[in-house]
């Protein structure tokens, strides 16, 4: 079908009637298509007029008054006219000099026929043509889209229902997905494919213009763009049927890829979310990981769980950038990276890539950099926080490492210290507390030991509490007690007044410290709020 072109007005010249006609005017513009013929004998014709009409006429309407022919040739041109066609001898003898002047600087051609011609013969002919040459139109492009649609079965990328274009048209094919670059059928020189790529995203393309697109929507969104460019030859309408076939092609092929992709993804997930679960054998992982191309270096591994907190009830966030950069950041840190994503929570594998052992380093060497990131610190709707499973030397014990990545972000999320990440074997007491907590009742423990101070400083607001963290802190220190809470010594003497009254006179002495202080660990690990409670609040 490259061959299949609007009829022209050379193609006319090549008519029966045509035989002794002459150019006398605007021959460079030939190549102007030719959609329909009107005889004209008025000077009024603006509203008759639609566009790449050959007009017929012998002038009558302008025999007798140039400025008058010059302004309907002015007018043709306006309206788009294809051509005209002049019969000499019985109203003009000649065609005036400023009409051919015109003519040639906007390549209008005029054509002359020396001797009467049957203008109904004549229309009737071209008529006849362009009407068989429309039903040929619709034949190829039912061919066209049948043979597509059949290739549509076997294709296997996009790329190939391209080049199916291509070879239909012979024009430029140019095809983008969105915010992905612009890829050229045929391929062409980097100048060239600048020129175009400036033509597309400079001036808003219409029909009649050397470019033209066709959008390509999946869900509802804009997914891609389909373009064809000629630069000698007019885009005619059945190039336009062509590409918005094409389009619709592209389209379903295009859903089809998403389809097995996300098919793909989900078994995917089921498969990591497995081996989290510790449902594989050690024969299966190694497997999947040669499938993925994946050769570890050592057995060494760890869980990362990431959760993303929005500040806001109904706020969300798009994971994507952040798998992104934490997939880029971990392996730069000699990482094997996989990853499961639930709702607000993303899990990561870690796969140690490196034959030194060092992992808790290189995690937070890693950690530290996504939390420098510009990335991060731009988040305003969501807390970032990140919990480290045990590490684990075999790859089978990866279940062991994500288990206690979860208990490493239950407890972080009660935690008075609210840095991004922790590491499960770094929460010691923590440990303990979350495992007593399921089968003790610690606030009835901690109430023995901490219960007179929340009364006191529940009725007199005697930050007595807070005194008494301080000060177990820096090690019964008052001089570093009182700036850290930023009291005069005689307030804090007071304070600890108070507190020996209430806990015993021996509440420093080694044990009983070291009890109030676990209490006081156990006191904010039960009081800490939900997350989805603390959202709620803001």
């Amino acid at each position: 079908m490259k061959e299949h072109f609007q009829l022209t007005v050379a193609d006319m010249l090549k008519r029966k009637h045509f035989d002794n006609a002459e150019v006398i005017a605007g021959e460079a513009g030939l190549h102007r298509p030719v959609k329909w013929v009107h005889v004209v004998e008025v000077t009024s014709i603006r509203n008759l007029l639609n566009g790449h009409e050959l007009i017929l006429s012998t002038g009558v309407a302008w025999k007798d008054n140039e400025n008058l022919f010059v302004s309907m040739v002015k007018e043709f041109l306006e309206n788009k006219v294809a051509g005209l066609c002049i019969e000499m001898g019985t109203y003009m003898s000649e065609v005036p000099c400023e009409v051919i002047e015109i003519a040639n600087e906007h390549q209008f051609p005029i054509i002359v026929f020396q001797k009467e011609v049957p203008f109904v013969e004549i229309t009737q002919d071209i008529h006849s043509a362009i009407i068989n040459q429309q039903y040929q139109k619709i034949s190829d492009l039912e061919n066209y889209s049948q043979s597509l649609n059949k290739r549509l079965l076997t294709i296997e990328t996009y790329e190939d229902i391209l080049q199916f274009i291509f070879s239909a048209l012979d024009l430029q094919i140019i095809f983008r997905l969105k915010n992905q670059k612009y890829e050229f059928v045929p391929e062409i020189g980097w100048n060239e494919q600048n020129a175009i790529i400036d033509l597309i995203e400079g001036v808003n393309t219409l029909s009649t213009d050397p470019i033209v697109s066709s959008p390509i929507f999946l869900f509802g969104q804009d997914y891609a763009e389909l373009f064809i460019y000629s630069k000698d030859i007019p885009i005619s309408e059945f190039d336009l049927l062509i590409l918005d076939r094409t389009a619709t092609a592209l389209a379903q092929h295009l859903l089809r890829d998403l389809y097995v992709e996300e098919k793909k993804r989900v078994e995917e997930f089921e498969w990591l979310q497995g081996w989290l679960e510790g449902e594989h054998p050690l024969e299966d992982i190694h497997e999947y990981l040669a499938e993925n191309g994946v050769k570890a270096k050592t057995n060494d591994a760890a869980v990362l769980i990431t959760k993303l907190i929005p500040f806001k009830e109904k706020s969300s966030q798009d994971g994507t950038y952040l798998k992104l950069l934490f997939r880029s950041v971990f392996e730069q840190n000699g990482f094997t990276v996989f990853f499961v994503e639930k709702r607000n929570e993303i899990t990561f594998i870690l796969l140690n890539n490196r034959t030194k052992k060092n992992l808790k380093e290189r995690i937070k060497k890693a950690i530290e950099s996504i939390q420098d990131s510009e990335f991060i610190r731009k988040q305003s709707s969501v807390k970032l926080i990140i919990a480290a499973g045990k590490f684990i030397h075999s790859l089978r014990d990866v279940h062991k490492s994500y288990q206690t990545a979860k208990e490493t972000l239950r407890i972080q999320q009660k935690m008075t210290n609210k840095q991004i990440y922790h590491f499960y074997e770094d929460l010691h007491l923590y440990r303990l507390i979350s495992q007593m907590s399921k089968h003790t009742d610690l606030q009835e423990l901690a109430s023995e030991y901490l219960q007179p101070v929340i009364q006191y400083d529940q009725k007199y607001n005697g930050k007595l509490l807070e005194t008494l963290k301080a000060y177990l802190e820096s090690n019964g220190s008052k001089q570093e007690t009182s700036t850290k809470l930023f009291i005069v010594r005689q307030t804090l003497y007071h304070r600890l007044q108070k507190l020996e009254n209430l806990l015993g006179e021996d509440f420093m002495e080694h044990e009983k410290r070291v009890a109030i202080e676990f209490m006081l660990l156990v006191h904010d690990y039960l009081s800490a709020p939900q997350p989805w409670r603390e959202n709620q609040a803001r």
